[in-house]
């Protein structure tokens, strides 16, 4: 894996890079970088950000079958937390998704997670990262966007240079959106993928926060479109039924939105669905609605795989 580092040979590297270095190297063996030589899409390979291992009970099979139908050429698996049992939509652990990714190269890496809040969350993120995770999530517990726990995650990001992917829900996960600007500008380094709900719901600026799926038109100035704008280090991860109905509420704002923030959207499915195939999927309508809309061919090959492709530094 590209570490895309810029230091000169003669300078000292940090026990960090090293270790980093070292885990990358490893993988790199292991996982035989993932672009395809084979399979229909493999000319036009797309990176899912935000696969999950048996979601609401869905077999390994089966959910190798769905990404397949949506094209999906790499999967990145976002594992819940070692000791978040009982957490609704728990998506596999840190363990089962480093293993099925290994047993798979080429078509699987893995993130590294552990509840925010938990006294041992860094210990066990950080674990994880020298076995290879290539970021942080998806962070998804009951806490402030801006608590200590989420700024000790932030600078363990900081630390091994990887991104961080956030649920936000109102009144419920990475709570107070209106305050994470505060956490973007304090780590200008850290890239930060928003996704869910509250994230989607409010590139309306006047977004009702209790309303989980609005529909119709949309009011430009919504909070999270300003964060893409005016943050550097601000991602957006397109998915779920959140990701997709903001696209299908209003086109003609999304088709705007898509040109405006071409660099900072990155396709994810997180779909429980089974068949992966549109319309009873909609991480395949997603999909379709970004060929659709996007102004340009190179637009859409951004967002659904060279913009991850960049981010997750994917050699």
């Amino acid at each position: 894996m590209n570490l895309n580092r810029s230091e000169s040979s003669l300078h000292p590297v940090s026990r960090r890079d090293f270790l980093r270095t070292s885990v990358f190297a490893a993988g790199s063996l292991a996982l035989a970088r993932h672009l395809p030589a084979a399979g229909a899409n493999a000319a036009e390979p797309i990176i899912d950000v935000h696969g999950h291992l048996s979601y609401s009970g869905r077999t390994d099979p089966v959910f190798l079958a769905h990404q397949k139908a949506l094209g999906v050429t790499l999967t990145i698996l976002l594992p819940s937390g070692v000791r978040n049992a009982g957490h609704p939509g728990g998506s596999g652990e840190n363990e089962p998704a480093r293993q099925f990714s290994l047993a798979r190269p080429g078509e699987f890496l893995f993130f590294a997670n552990e509840v925010t809040d938990h006294p041992e969350a860094t210990k066990v993120i950080e674990k994880h990262l020298k076995l290879g995770a290539i970021g942080i999530g998806e962070q998804k517990f009951r806490i402030d966007c801006d608590s200590p726990g989420s700024i000790r995650i932030a600078e363990l990001a900081r630390e091994y240079n990887v991104p961080v992917i956030l649920h936000f829900e109102h009144e419920l996960y990475n709570k107070h959106i209106e305050r994470f600007g505060k956490v973007l500008e304090k780590f200008p380094t850290v890239n930060f993928i928003g996704h869910a709900v509250a994230w989607w719901g409010n590139i309306d600026k006047n977004h009702d926060q209790k309303n989980s799926y609005p529909t119709g038109p949309i009011t430009p100035g919504g909070i999270t479109d300003r964060y893409l704008t005016d943050y550097p280090n601000c991602y957006a991860d397109v998915s779920a039924r959140s990701g997709y109905g903001a696209i299908a509420r209003d086109e003609a704002f999304y088709r705007d939105f898509l040109n405006r923030h071409q660099n900072k959207l990155v396709y994810g499915s997180d779909c429980a669905e089974t068949t992966g195939v549109a319309p009873s999927c909609f991480a395949a309508n997603t999909i379709a609605a970004i060929r659709r809309l996007a102004p340009s061919k190179e637009v859409e090959r951004k967002i659904l795989y060279g913009n991850a492709k960049k981010l997750l530094k994917i050699a």
